[in-house]
């Protein structure tokens, strides 16, 4: 997403992509990728979230010399997810992001800093959602048993609130 807002040509072939809910290609992100971690910011370390997303693409970071040294699963039912995202709700104005159960605005279904309607964004809405869930058991899924035999996999369940997940979180990140 920074790369698309930063107008890269990468990153503008990636928000087309994004912008449909379609996970974007992965020459596209791989070319994205490049870009970022050549950044004196990466020079000590980075996290990834959201890549890879298959297999071919952990063997691309490979081949460009990229060492995971850890990878996190968090482990989420199917139908929390649904109901997260699709619940989301964000000011097209401002960016607030806003969760009709979990967080609502104060200003029901509009935005309570700056009073403009809350909107769904295409790759949350529920057929969206279920569409990359599929997507994500057929290509992403497997990515667990391959850096569990790297020995690199630590899976951690979700808790019910945002500081325990990131409490367990941390623990694994520790241990």
């Amino acid at each position: 997403r920074a790369a698309a807002k930063a107008g890269t040509k990468a990153g503008l072939e990636a928000k087309s992509y994004m912008d449909t809910g379609a996970l974007v290609p992965d020459g596209t992100v791989v070319a994205v990728l490049k870009e970022r971690i050549a950044e004196p910011d990466c020079a000590n370390g980075f996290i990834l979230d959201g890549f890879p997303r298959n297999i071919a693409q952990a063997q691309v970071l490979e081949e460009m010399g990229v060492n995971i040294d850890l990878v996190l699963s968090i482990e989420v039912p199917d139908e929390e997810i649904m109901e997260r995202m699709s619940g989301r709700r964000v000011c097209l104005k401002c960016g607030a992001t806003f969760h009709v159960k979990n967080a609502p605005s104060a200003a029901g279904a509009k935005c309570d800093k700056r009073g403009e309607p809350l909107t769904i964004r295409a790759d949350d809405k529920p057929e969206t959602v279920a569409d990359r869930l599929k997507v994500y058991h057929e290509q992403t899924e497997p990515l667990k048993d391959y850096y569990q035999s790297k020995g690199t996999l630590r899976s951690v369940d979700n808790q019910p609130t945002i500081e325990a997940t990131t409490a367990v979180i941390l623990e694994a990140l520790e241990s």
